[in-house]
């Protein structure tokens, strides 16, 4: 039975040159994918012309009107209908593809835009009146003076009305909404220097999504500024500041706290020469650095900005821009990694002050209905005698209403006693697991075992650091067969695995023979860990599975080292505990990226009940 082509037919294929409108469609169809590919490509323009305010007004989500104002430099009337041409842009001679150091540099996005839509741009350049210029459906209309004070209006209206079938492709108008917003944002973020502003005018209703004027002072101040706007207040509050710099790249930005950690990625901002990007190997590298402090589970929430000579990263590698490729990857990598660990242990103990919010909360009474008027209530018969009993000279046992006390109190020695330390001095224990200590300005309370089991980890950590993971020789050496290629990559990897326990040696053109696995992990399956490290080195370039293995072992053995729920203390125990935390790095969270302790402050406390 003869296997039909669906490919080619019975006729000889003939090889035809496309016209200009349909080269445009399928352009569009790489550059603009939905009505928020369209808004970040309009709205790079406006930046890399200089502009200092930029306005988005969206209408049904972007399908029936994108107009993006601004004040930049403009065009003039002869460079308007060149803008319309395909490959033809201001940003690059041709010459140099590699030293690209604007959004834009193709030159496809506003004929693609004018091919699948309808086009309406109006510019004034300086020293030269304004001018508009229409382009519907790939069809371009003449020249036309227009009124304009300055800088450029580019109005996109019926999004993909040439092309139906791509309509039936995009999601609801709330959804489209969205993904604009986030796509404004991530721009805001990498323009500190710029306003933006996104309004919403569907069916005449005018709201304003996101708004934010230009950012004044230094690097840092401007950029904190930003995303304190853009990512909320409570992110830099939770974040340290980042700023490294190896072999001409630099890393600035801000890292939060692992106790900051998210559900899912949607607080994870890159930027590559102030380009936002979605780069695996930025985002294996983020992964790497919190590995140690956070579950598989949690996400951290970060906006980093890498800078670079641009001949050390081809952003050509892309249709929308969104992935780079850089010319030494494992310094980009080795850069963040290092840089947000470093950044890490130099917070110490500090955890997120959310904690302590979402504590304080839990606190709060939320009654509904109108607000209560305080007032003394009338004590019930039952409660006037409790009250009695327990006043009574000579009681020695609690009333059956209540439950035995689970604390123990210790005595305040002097009152200058550790207070002034970070974690304050240790006043009781309760419910034989968490530790109540009191500081200058609050209180702290302690999850013993939680934090016991951080301390035993990185004590742990800095043996093994020391002296070396130690391996068992196997009676019999395992071949694991591998290609040539992977074998390759392996036997370059092999004194790095080494120092990680694992020992292996090439066994002929198409094997692998391991002759030693880390002692820590007991029975090791040894193909299946080095098919582990080969998938690991083919999605990011490096693997941290081995690591990532004996790690999670000395975290369980650190659990069951550790203090455990139920074990009563002394007073000079909890006190050598909190001193410990306050010089270990990274003790503010446990091996899973929960807090260690929550800190309450005096002034909050007073607010619970009324005192403020």
């Amino acid at each position: 039975m003869a296997i039909p082509h669906p490919k080619i037919g019975g006729d000889q294929p003939v090889i035809r040159q496309l016209d200009d409108a349909a080269i445009n469609r399928i352009a569009a169809g790489e550059v603009v994918e939905r009505p928020a590919s369209a808004v970040k490509e309009l709205v790079e323009n406006s930046i890399d012309a200089g502009a200092t305010r930029i306005t988005v007004e969206i209408s049904n989500g972007g399908k029936a009107l994108i107009r993006v104002t601004d004040d930049g430099c403009g065009m003039g009337p002869d460079a308007l209908p060149l803008a319309l041409a395909r490959h033809a842009t201001s940003k690059i001679d041709g010459k140099d593809l590699l030293n690209i150091q604007s959004f834009g540099f193709r030159g496809e996005a506003l004929p693609s835009l004018g091919a699948v839509g309808r086009l309406v741009i109006t510019s004034r350049a300086a020293g030269t009146g304004a001018h508009t210029i229409a382009i519907s459906g790939g069809r371009q209309s003449v020249l036309r003076p227009a009124a304009l004070n300055s800088g450029t209006v580019v109005e996109l209206r019926d999004l993909f009305f040439a092309t139906p079938a791509r309509l039936k492709f995009l999601r609801s108008d709330r959804a489209e909404l969205q993904a604009i917003t986030d796509v404004v944002k991530r721009l805001a973020m990498a323009e500190p220097a710029v306003g933006f502003t996104l309004r919403d005018i569907s069916e005449g209703h005018e709201r304003i999504l996101f708004r934010t004027d230009a950012e004044t002072g230094d690097l840092f101040d401007a950029l904190g500024a930003r995303l304190g706007r853009v990512m909320g207040r409570e992110f830099i509050d939770n974040a340290l500041p980042i700023d490294a710099e190896r072999e001409g790249l630099r890393l600035i930005g801000y890292a939060a706290l692992p106790t900051y950690s998210r559900g899912s990625s949607i607080a994870q901002f890159l930027f590559v020469n102030g380009r936002p990007v979605r780069d695996k190997l930025l985002i294996g590298a983020l992964r790497g650095a919190y590995s140690d402090f956070l579950s598989r589970d949690r996400h951290p929430a970060v906006a980093l900005f890498i800078d670079c000579p641009p001949e050390r990263v081809d952003v050509n590698v892309h249709p929308a821009k969104a992935e780079v490729r850089f010319r030494e990857p494992g310094i980009a990598r080795g850069l963040i990694v290092s840089a947000l660990r470093h950044a890490l242990a130099e917070a110490g103990h500090r955890s997120s002050s959310t904690v302590a919010d979402a504590t304080l909360g839990a606190f709060r009474r939320h009654e509904p209905g109108p607000a209560r008027v305080y007032q003394m209530d009338r004590p019930s018969q039952g409660s006037l005698g409790n009250a009695a009993r327990w006043q009574a000279p000579g009681l020695d046992e609690a009333p059956a209403d209540f439950a035995p006390a689970s604390a123990r109190v210790e005595e305040v020695a002097d009152a200058a006693e550790e207070t002034a330390h970070p974690l304050g001095a240790a006043r009781a224990q309760v419910h034989e697991n968490y530790i109540i200590a009191q500081t200058e300005t609050g209180m702290v309370i302690v999850d013993q075992h939680a934090a016991h089991e951080r301390l035993v980890y990185e004590k742990l950590k800095r043996q093994m650091a020391e002296t070396g993971v130690a391996s068992q020789a196997l009676l019999i050496p395992e071949i694991v067969p591998v290609n040539e290629e992977d074998g390759q990559r392996l036997v370059e990897l092999a004194t790095e695995l080494g120092r990680l326990g694992l020992s292996i040696e090439p066994f002929g053109p198409g094997a692998i023979a391991v002759r030693a696995t880390p002692a820590i992990l007991g029975p090791v399956n040894a193909e299946a860990m080095l098919r582990d490290i080969l998938d690991e080195l083919d999605d990011i370039g490096e693997s941290g599975t081995l690591q990532a293995r004996i790690e999670a072992i000395l975290s369980r053995v650190a659990c069951h080292g550790s203090i455990r729920s139920g074990r009563q203390m002394r007073a000079e125990e909890m006190n050598a505990l909190l001193r410990e935390m306050e010089a270990t790095p990274h003790s503010g969270q446990c091996n899973h990226g929960r807090p260690t302790y929550v800190e309450l402050r005096l002034a909050d406390i007073e607010r619970l009940f009324g005192r403020t």
